[in-house]
């Protein structure tokens, strides 16, 4: 690129060495860790995945009980925090607000102040904050973390009050698992750019939770279900995307920025879904529609390459294990937050302000007319 020429939305632009995952869009490859996404999400527990990304490599099994006991030890809210949390359910902000706000609270009683500490409360403490408010929403009494469980059982555990069974678990453990890290995204990009002015990971991380929160980056799960929903119902995918597709409307769960071919996580999601997604007829009909939509997409916009996404198959993933579809983008938040406070601890190990450059198109030369000449 030539000096002065603007590139909108920084792409292609790297800023930033990383070893915590790498994307080929052309060949539409993940890699987290030095992993293939799809072996890393099928045998990882996300204590493990998250291990990884904060030490470069797996823990030993003593190392893991270590890791899952002190993650698990930082699970805990304050009343302060359940206090927050009640009023937003009351008023019924959405999900993501109030994690948000819990966020922004994490380290209330925390004890120790320093970045790893910083980055495990995170992590362990994301579960909690969003389940405490579900609870407070459907109007349920919140419940306490379970130390002797792992995160994805805690998780679900402390959103219905009654310990999963282990396929709901490992259905969401996949699911963690596969999301849990994405290249320089943009909520990614935001946490390591907060960290970058030596302000501490928590404010990263809340940053990080109000970029996931827009729509064109985390929030489409929870549409794409109804739209699958309604698919089904209807019994016409064909009608359905031609239909969408004269209105001029998105269809939800197809393209990527990054990807010029199917999202490698789809087909771990898919593969996951299948096995644990109790519907066996819905998810037939989910599948069906990928089919005709794609192919759909591919008359209706030649060249553009609108393949299916992390998104279309999270939905029904999520569904399956019994996570609310209001909670979909807050449990992505509950996965990427390992990733994020992971590169937010890279970030400062070789730290440098991240500072760009913007394009002024502005007048100069202004002279300046009193308020009552005007």
């Amino acid at each position: 690129m030539s000096e002065g020429e603007l590139n909108r939305g920084l792409e292609g632009i790297r800023v930033a060495e990383t070893r915590l995952s790498d994307i080929d869009g052309e060949a539409g490859v993940l890699t987290i860790g030095g992993y293939p996404v799809a072996e890393l999400a099928r045998n990882a527990t996300y204590e493990e995945s998250v291990f990884l990304l904060f030490e470069d490599r797996l823990p030993t099994a003593s190392e893991l009980e270590e890791f899952r006991s002190d993650l698990a030890g930082r699970r805990a809210v304050g009343e302060e925090v359940r206090a927050v949390l009640k009023r937003a359910a009351e008023e019924e902000k959405p999900a993501m607000d109030a994690l948000r706000m819990g966020a922004a609270a994490a380290n209330l009683g925390a004890g120790e102040e320093d970045p790893e500490a910083d980055a495990r409360r995170v992590v362990a403490v994301f579960p909690t904050i969003v389940a405490t408010y579900w609870r407070y929403r459907v109007g349920e009494t919140p419940v306490e973390p379970r130390e002797d469980l792992r995160h994805a059982a805690n998780y679900l555990y402390m959103l219905t009050g009654e310990v999963p069974d282990e396929a709901a678990v490992q259905g969401l453990e996949t699911y963690l698992n596969t999301v849990i890290d994405h290249g320089l995204n943009a909520s990614t990009f935001t946490a390591r750019t907060v960290v970058s002015t030596e302000s501490d990971v928590v404010s990263a991380v809340t940053a990080a939770v109000g970029t996931l929160k827009g729509p064109l980056h985390g929030g489409a799960p929870g549409p794409v279900l109804d739209m699958l929903r309604a698919v089904h119902q209807s019994g016409d995918p064909e009608g359905y995307v031609r239909e969408k597709l004269a209105a001029g409307e998105r269809l939800m769960g197809f393209g990527h920025r990054v990807y010029r071919v199917r999202d490698p996580r789809a087909a771990v999601l898919e593969a996951a879904a299948s096995e644990f997604y109790g519907d066996a007829e819905f998810f037939e009909s989910i599948t069906s529609f990928e089919d005709v939509a794609v192919d759909l997409l591919a008359e209706h916009k030649p060249g553009r390459e609108l393949e299916t996404n992390v998104e279309f198959y999270t939905a029904a993933l999520l569904d399956g294990v019994g996570v609310p579809k209001e909670l979909f983008t807050a449990c992505f938040a509950v996965s990427r937050v390992g990733g994020w406070t992971a590169h937010a601890l890279e970030q400062l190990d070789d730290n440098r302000l991240i500072r760009p450059l913007s394009a002024y198109v502005g007048d100069h030369d202004r002279s300046w007319t009193p308020v009552d000449e005007r």
